[in-house]
């Protein structure tokens, strides 16, 4: 259609162009480009006859211009006088006027004033070139004598740009100008009529009037046609293509009859010529001739523009009722073949017997027959709109899907057909299968049965009736059922439950016939073989016993050592099997079955990873191809709702990205882990940066979600579904990454559940660990993409930490006392934003609308700089609550955790934050003190902020010196000096006995305390295990071989909680490492390690305290030197 529309638009351009080249050369023609003038405008003022142009020629060819004898000359108004020399000079050609005009003014009747007067007023207003003025003076002895001493006396009066000249006679005009081309009342023979002239004038310029209207009219109606909108129906079309065929007859009968006018024009310029063959044409008639023949070429050039405008438009109007049949076949086709395919669903019966089952395929024969001349309907039409594209119609892109779309219908019906003939068939095999082996069976009983007890009993008969039965056994290899497994997995899409049924009862039947079989062959054989020879009672033969399955090497060299009463003892093979692993090397043995079921289990963990891993790929695959690219498909296009267009970035947001990543890398990688899958933690650690691609998903999720409930009822989808036989809509796909990246840390747990004594243990955990900060990730960053009122940039604030909902009140000193106590009393519920650089406070929304549009947004409230915070752990009266405060308590702020646990969490993390600022502003510190020194070497630079590489390789405690979350490189377990009695924050002086009482708390430039106030200093309630390092306070008294030993002094790590209440727990003293029970920990571990106050082992001064203020904010301006005592 696209096509179509850009050709009428290029037809009717180019026919609106040639028809306005006609208006331009008509305008050329006539002249009017030059001289807008017509002789129908000023036709009273050139029958008054004052100048004509008589067609005469001077010898170079210059037209001649008569001014006869006119007594009233003086008395023409300017402007007459002016439009008539205007009029006269824009006839000749260009190229004759461009020669100049011959004046010829005959004033021999006048007198010299009148002539002197006369050619003034002609010099003054003449148009165009003058070449020669010719004045015949008058004739009379007076006048004659008067004028040529006038004419010498005042020559300088008649200074023009040509000469004039002063003629006293005819004859000497015709020294200047040849006879035949003068009038004879200038001597001459040329033939002029004025008014025969003005007439041909008149028709001519009229007739050109007439080419210009007709070339408007056709235009203004070409445009009519290319824009009128073409219907949508058969009855439509045929009607306006009736009617603009009329119309194209009425224009082209107009156009005939200007052709007549102009050909009626000509012959009248022609007449005078053909009556007088000695006469020649003069160049004026010449003129006009070849003007009427121009014009008459233009109007042919204006039909031949029309006529091919209207040949393209009757060929789009014909092809847009060839369409619209086309459609009407296709809808009436389309419905018989939905008709066709909705009966083919029905025969869904596979049978339940031979018979009906050669029944039912008789009755898929007459259907496949009946429908043939539906299906054969459809393809001729799809035939008849490829001979539509062969011809260059201009709905091609209407047309194509249409003919695929019959096509695709068409093959889907044979298709569904030859499926359900090829079930049918594979239960025609499947039934005469069962009743070949139930015909089998039955033989075979009929056989036993038939088989005479007596004539068994001796040799010859025995072997005989063994003989039978043997042959009668080897016909069942054809008629009975081989393997019951095979038959379900080779007739799996017709087993019925019923049909099920009956192939378990014929196999049944089948297994007993042949346990019958077998018995009454072993009974034969005995009878067959007892005369043969004599059974004698001969001892076993002690090689006898090497022989046996328990005579293994190991059971020989566990026999040296134990009693022979093992291997004389009789039992199944499984009982002779468990004795073997008893001879083996006791517990040792029992460790590798227990290993061996591990790896089982491990392997069967990493074969799940594999095979979820290769369908989700291929699930990816399947969306991008089957809808995301067929979103650009020109064939699908038509089927695109309007909110859809353009959206296809949105709806699938980086999917593509995933395929890519999963496709290319990481499934690759995680094949070459398939024979160590206690490893794969590694392949997990090496590409978790490219995870990082799934925050981006599923923060457009919510996007992608709005943009599918506007569009899901597209048809696209339901097409592309359709296509792709998809039981699910397109959203259940779009959901398959953010199942993905949840399905991984279930997967690592169970593998890390199976591997804990495996070598790669600690990359489990680790891989596990940061998939679980993944999943954080994109659910921190889902809260934080809802924050509204923000006014920065919030990556400017650094890393997402932490998030939550808590209860707030808040203190601030210069705050109303009113508005102080209705702020403790009265909580404010707040969610929590903890960044690096700043935590946000939020007020939480109402959840509105479905699916993602139900997550809450967060209003914006106010943030507190990190660099200025100090936090308070533990408030008196509930164990929930901490303090942030902020410039030194100015603002306090009272936080209630929903849960204990949650604070715990909450404050630990805060912790870290304020002691990598902490250890940020000492290294700057002494940075600065050693560059000024220039005496000691620079200490290496420890990070201010987490990073991902410090969870990475535990065992190496030597490289985690610059970790924040353990600054061992920076603090001396021999020389900590003791933490201040009162209060847990640093003084402004360098006495820590100086600390005011009131500051309970510890900011980034504080030494982190972990008891502070009177709740933890009376010790409420037992405390809860956190990762941490801790001082062990007491022996193991109690311990067992298996829990790792500490002892009073050692310094321990608490790494992880695992599972029924276990611990791992790393001795940094004796560099062992073990699960430890809680309990029994608990009660072993004084104060954390952090809890000490924090020094600097680099520095000159020794142990010395730091002292600032209660911010890091304020501290961060104070050189070393100033805050050292």
């Amino acid at each position: 259609m696209r096509f179509w529309l850009r050709n009428e638009e290029m037809a009717l351009e180019e026919m609106v162009q040639r028809l306005n080249a006609v208006f331009a050369r008509t305008d050329e023609i006539m002249h009017q480009d030059i001289t807008p003038l017509c002789a129908a405008d000023i036709q009273d003022q050139l029958r008054k006859r004052f100048a004509y142009l008589s067609g005469g020629r001077g010898q170079d060819g210059s037209p001649v211009i008569t001014f006869p004898d006119y007594p009233a000359f003086s008395d023409v108004p300017d402007k007459e006088f002016q439009n008539v020399m205007t009029y006269l000079t824009s006839i000749p050609s260009l190229q004759d006027a461009g020669i100049g005009f011959i004046l010829v003014i005959d004033r021999r009747q006048d007198k010299w004033t009148s002539v002197k007067a006369s050619v003034l007023r002609i010099a003054a207003s003449f148009p165009a070139n003058l070449q020669r003025v010719l004045v015949l003076r008058p004739t009379g002895f007076f006048q004659r004598t008067l004028s040529d001493l006038a004419f010498r006396f005042n020559r300088d009066d008649f200074k023009m740009k040509v000469p004039v000249t002063m003629l006293s006679s005819v004859p000497e005009l015709h020294d200047y100008i040849d006879k035949s081309q003068l009038t004879e009342d200038l001597g001459g023979t040329l033939d002029y009529c004025h008014t025969k002239w003005l007439c041909h004038r008149t028709a001519i310029e009229s007739f050109a009037v007439m080419v210009k209207q007709t070339a408007q009219m056709l235009q203004s109606f070409g445009t009519e046609l290319a824009e009128t909108e073409l219907p949508n129906d058969v009855p439509s079309t045929s009607s306006v293509l009736i009617a603009h065929t009329e119309k194209k007859h009425k224009a082209k009968e107009n156009m005939r009859l200007a052709l007549d006018e102009g050909r009626s024009i000509l012959e009248s310029i022609r007449e005078p010529l053909a009556r007088s063959t000695e006469q020649s044409p003069n160049q004026d008639q010449l003129d006009n001739q070849t003007t009427v023949q121009r014009l008459l070429a233009q109007l042919n050039e204006t039909e031949a523009a029309f006529d091919e405008f209207w040949a393209k438009h009757q060929q789009k109007l014909e092809q847009c009722l060839q369409l619209r049949h086309f459609e009407q076949d296709f809808r009436e086709v389309k419905a018989a073949l939905d008709t066709l395919a909705q009966k083919i669903v029905t025969f869904t019966d596979v049978g339940n017997s031979l018979a009906h089952v050669e029944h039912l395929l008789k009755d898929l024969t007459s259907f496949e027959e009946k429908s043939s001349a539906a299906v054969e309907r459809a393809r001729a039409l799809s035939l008849e709109g490829e001979q539509l594209i062969g011809n260059k119609h201009y709905a091609v892109d209407s047309i194509r899907p249409k003919c695929h779309e019959l096509q695709h219908l068409c093959d889907q019906f044979a298709a569904e057909v030859g499926r359900r003939r090829g079930l049918l068939g594979k239960s025609l095999e499947l039934h005469s299968l069962l009743e070949a082996s139930m015909k089998w069976c039955d033989e075979g009983i009929y056989l036993l049965a038939s088989q005479p007890v007596d004539k068994c009993q001796s040799q010859d008969g025995a072997e005989a009736a063994l003989q039978e039965i043997e042959k009668f056994l080897e016909t069942g290899a054809e008629n009975k059922i081989q393997e019951l497994n095979k038959i379900y997995q080779d007739y799996e899409l017709i087993l019925t439950q019923d049909l099920r049924e009956h192939v378990q009862k014929v196999f049944q039947k089948q297994e007993s016939m042949e346990e019958m079989f077998h018995r009454r062959q072993a009974s034969l054989k005995k009878l067959a073989a007892k005369q043969t020879r004599p059974v004698q009672p001969v001892a076993p033969r002690p090689e006898a016993l090497a022989k046996s399955p328990c005579a293994s090497p190991g059971i020989r060299r566990g026999s040296e050592n134990s009693s022979c009463e093992g291997s004389a003892r009789r039992g199944p093979y499984r009982r002779a099997k468990s004795e073997m692993s008893e001879g083996r090397q006791g517990r040792g043995s029992s460790t590798g079955d227990e290993e061996e079921s591990l790896a089982i289990l491990r392997r069967h963990v990493m074969n799940e990873l594999l095979d979820t891993e290769r369908v989700y790929v291929e699930e990816l695959l399947c969306v991008l191809e089957g809808y995301a690219a067929e979103m650009d498909n020109p064939l699908m296009t038509h089927l695109i709702s309007t909110g859809l267009q353009n959206k296809k970035d949105v709806l699938f947001g980086n999917m593509e990205e995933i395929y890519h990543f999963h496709n290319r890398i990481f499934l690759r990688e995680l094949e070459n882990y398939i024979d160590c899958p206690e490893l794969v933690g590694r392949c997990f650690l090496e590409r978790m940066e490219e995870f990082q691609i799934y925050e981006k998903y599923c923060q457009n999720k919510p996007r992608s979600e709005s943009v599918w409930r506007q569009c899901a009822d597209c048809p696209f989808f339901q097409e592309c579904q359709k296509k792709l036989d998809h039981k699910l809509s397109l959203d259940s796909y779009l959901l398959k990454p953010v199942q993905r990246i949840t399905k991984y840390q279930l997967l690592l747990k169970e593998m890390l559940k199976y591997s804990k004594s495996c070598e790669g243990a600690e990359d489990l955990q680790e891989a596990l660990s940061s998939i679980l900060g993944i999943l954080k990730a994109v659910n921190d960053s889902m809260h934080l993409i809802a924050i509204t009122g923000y006014d920065g940039n919030l990556s400017d604030l650094g890393k997402l930490l932490m998030q939550g909902s808590f209860s707030v009140w808040t203190d601030h000193k210069k705050g109303h006392s009113k508005v102080k106590d209705l702020a403790r009393f009265k909580p404010m519920q707040r969610h929590l934003f903890l960044h690096e650089k700043a935590v946000l406070f939020c007020k939480k929304r109402e959840e509105n609308g479905e699916g993602y549009e139900k997550a809450p947004s967060y209003s914006y409230k106010q943030s507190l700089n990190m660099a200025a915070v100090g936090i308070t752990e533990n408030v008196k009266g509930d164990v929930r609550k901490f303090e942030i405060w902020y410039n030194a308590r100015e603002e306090v702020y009272i936080i209630q955790a929903p849960t204990p646990e949650i604070k715990a969490a909450w404050v630990s993390e805060i912790r870290k934050l304020l002691t990598s600022q902490l250890q940020a502003f000492r290294e700057a510190s002494q940075h600065r003190v050693l560059e000024q020194s220039q005496s000691l070497p620079l200490p290496a630079t420890a990070s201010a902020s987490p990073s991902k590489g410090n969870t990475r390789n535990i065992k190496k405690l030597e490289e985690r010196k610059t970790d924040p979350l353990s600054l061992e490189g920076y603090v001396s377990s021999t020389s900590l000096p003791k933490a201040p009695e009162k209060g847990r924050g640093w003084s402004k002086t360098s006495q820590p006995s100086e600390a005011p009482e009131d500051n309970d708390g510890w900011s980034s430039a504080e030494e982190p305390l972990n008891s502070s106030d009177a709740e933890e200093e009376g010790g409420v309630g037992p405390r809860k295990l956190v990762p941490g390092r801790f001082t062990v306070v007491a022996d193991d008294e109690k311990g067992s071989p298996d829990t790792l030993v500490m002892r009073s002094g050692d310094l321990v790590e608490v790494v992880q909680e695992g599972e029924d209440c276990l611990w791992y727990v790393r001795n940094l003293t004796s560099s062992k490492e073990g699960w430890v029970p809680a309990g029994s920990l608990s009660a072993r571990l004084g104060k954390s390690s952090s809890a000490q106050c924090l020094s600097s082992s680099e520095s000159s001064a020794g142990s010395t305290l730091l002292s600032s203020s209660s911010s890091c904010s304020e501290s961060c301006g104070v050189p070393l030197s100033d805050l050292q005592g």
